[in-house]
C-alpha cells in the first residue's frame, strides 16, 4: 500500500496539488466510513467520533505545514492524522487493539500519536491538546527549531480554561503556534449560538491580542491560505493566530449519538456544503483534473483504505500482560 508523501502547496498551485488534496479528502472520507462499518460490525470496542463533512479543514492545513512542524488533535481526530501523513494501516491496527498499532493497541481511536510525522497525539480530554501545542512552539521557539505547532480543536473547547490560559501564554511570548478552531456548531450537543455571544468564534482572539480570522471550513483552498498567512507569520516571530474554520460534521457526536438536538433538514442542508464535491467543482471548472481523473483519486483512496483495513486484520491482538508497557520507565535506584 503506497502512502503519497507529504505535499506542500495551494491545492490549485497544479494538477499535482489538486490531486494530492482531493486524494487526502477522500482517504479521510473512507477511512471514516471504514471505521463506522468495523464498529458497527462489533469488531471494534469503545467509542468513535467521526469527521465526515470536516475533510477540507485538516487537508488544507496540513498542505500548509511541513514534516517537521507539529499538530496536535482531538478526539475526532482521524482526518488530521491522516492530512499529517500517517499510516492507515497503523491507524486502523490501533483501533483495533492490535500490536502493531500506533500506540501498541493502548490507545485507542481518541489517542493516536505519530511524532515521526509530528502529530504529537489526538486527546480524549477537550482542550487537552491546546496547551500542548503551546509548549512545543516554546520548545521551537527556546532551540530555534524554527517549526510551528498546530492545535486542532472544537468550538466547545474554547470554553474551556485550557484554551484561555494557553492563548494568552502564547500571547505575551509570541510563540509560534497557531489555534484552530473546527465550528462545526456543537459542542457535543449544544449549539454554538447558545454557548457563545459572538457572530464570530475568531473575535475571541482579540482579548488576547491575536489576529483572529473565519473562514469556510469547507473550502479547502480558503483553508490553505488562511493557514499559510499563519504559518508565515508564526514563524516570523510574530506570534500565534486564531483561525475558524465553520464545517459541519455529518455525523453524530459519538456512536452512541441518536441526533436529537438537531434537524434532518438541517444535516442535508449542510449536506450540499459537501467540501469534496465543492473542491471537484471548482478543479473541473479550472481545468486541473477532469472527471476521469476525479475518479481515479477516489479508487485510490478506496483501495489503500481497504488495504489498510486486511492488513491490519492480520495483526495480533495486544496481549493483556504487556498493558503496562512502556507506559511507566523503571528507574534504578
Amino acid at each position: 500500500m503506497t502512502i503519497p508523501p507529504l505535499l506542500m502547496g495551494h491545492p490549485l498551485a497544479s494538477k499535482e496539488h489538486a490531486s494530492y488534496a482531493l486524494l487526502t479528502m477522500s482517504r479521510i472520507r473512507k477511512f471514516e466510513e471504514a471505521v463506522e462499518d468495523l464498529f458497527g460490525r462489533g469488531m471494534m470496542h469503545g467509542t468513535m467520533h467521526l469527521s465526515i463533512g470536516q475533510e477540507a479543514s485538516p487537508a488544507g492545513v496540513c498542505m500548509a505545514l511541513n514534516l517537521n512542524d507539529q499538530i496536535t488533535s482531538t478526539h475526532r481526530g482521524h482526518g488530521h492524522c491522516i492530512a499529517k501523513g500517517a499510516n492507515l494501516m497503523r491507524m486502523v491496527a490501533e483501533l483495533l487493539g492490535k500490536e502493531n498499532g500506533y500506540c501498541g493497541g493502548r490507545g485507542g481511536s481518541m489517542h493516536i500519536a505519530d511524532v515521526e510525522t509530528g502529530n504529537l497525539g489526538a486527546n480524549g480530554i477537550v482542550g487537552g491538546g491546546i496547551p500542548i501545542a503551546v509548549g512545543a512552539a516554546l520548545s521551537s521557539q527556546l532551540m530555534n527549531k524554527g517549526t510551528v505547532a498546530v492545535s486542532f480543536f472544537g468550538d466547545g473547547a474554547m470554553n474551556e480554561g485550557a484554551f484561555h490560559e494557553a492563548a494568552n501564554l502564547a500571547a505575551v511570548w509570541k510563540l509560534p503556534v497557531i489555534f484552530i478552531c473546527e465550528n462545526n456548531g456543537y459542542g457535543m450537543s449544544s449549539s454554538t449560538e447558545l454557548a457563545f455571544k459572538l457572530d464570530k468564534l475568531s473575535d475571541r482572539g482579540l482579548g488576547y491580542g491575536i489576529p483572529g480570522v473565519t473562514v469556510d471550513g469547507n473550502d479547502v483552498a480558503a483553508v490553505y491560505e488562511a493557514t499559510e498567512a499563519a504559518v508565515a507569520r508564526a514563524k516570523a516571530g510574530e506570534g500565534p493566530t486564531l483561525l475558524e474554520f465553520v464545517t459541519y460534521r455529518w455525523k453524530g457526536h459519538s456512536r452512541s449519538d441518536k441526533n436529537l438536538y438537531r434537524t434532518k433538514e438541517e444535516i442535508d442542508e449542510w449536506k450540499t456544503k459537501d467540501p469534496i464535491l465543492h473542491f471537484e467543482h471548482v478543479i473541473k471548472e479550472r481545468g486541473l483534473l477532469n472527471d476521469e481523473e476525479i475518479a481515479e483519486q477516489h479508487r485510490l483512496a478506496q483501495e489503500q483504505v481497504i488495504g489498510a483495513v486486511n492488513e491490519a486484520m492480520k495483526g495480533k491482538p495486544a496481549d493483556p500482560a504487556g498493558l503496562l508497557d512502556s507506559v511507566f520507565k523503571k528507574v534504578s535506584a
